[in-house]
C-alpha cells in the first residue's frame, strides 16, 4: 500500500468555514474518484508534541492499492492540473509519499 499525506495551512486570510465545507465535500469526492484509491481521510491538527504549536493545521492522507496506481492516479497530467488550482488555496504543503512496511490491528 502507499500513502500520501499532505501537511499543509491555509493563507492568513483564507475563510476557514469555506474551506472546510469545500474541503470535505467536492474535494473529498474528487479525492474518492481516484483511480487506485482505496481510503482518504482528512483531520485538523490539534496539538503536536513537545511544541506549543504544531507547525501545520490540516493533513490528508490517501492510501493507495500500489505505487503503480498512485503514481498513474497522481501524477496524471489532469490532476495535476487541478492540483496546480488547488495549491493556490493552501499554504505552506509538504506531500508526503510512503510505503507501508507493517500493518497490525489490535484485537479486542
Amino acid at each position: 500500500m502507499i500513502k500520501l499525506t499532505v501537511l499543509y495551512n491555509l493563507p492568513p486570510d483564507a475563510d476557514h468555514e469555506a474551506f472546510m465545507k469545500w474541503r470535505t465535500t467536492d474535494h473529498q469526492k474528487e479525492n474518492m474518484e481516484m483511480p487506485g484509491l482505496v481510503k482518504s481521510d482528512f483531520y485538523i491538527i490539534t496539538d503536536a508534541w513537545k511544541m506549543a504549536k504544531a507547525p501545520y493545521r490540516y493533513m490528508t492522507e490517501a492510501y493507495f492499492v500500489d505505487r503503480e496506481s498512485f503514481e498513474k492516479s497522481f501524477y496524471d497530467p489532469a490532476y495535476q492540473e487541478k492540483l496546480e488550482g488547488w495549491l493556490q488555496m493552501i499554504a505552506d504543503p509538504i506531500f508526503l509519499i510512503s510505503e507501508e512496511v507493517l500493518t497490525e490491528v489490535k484485537q479486542s
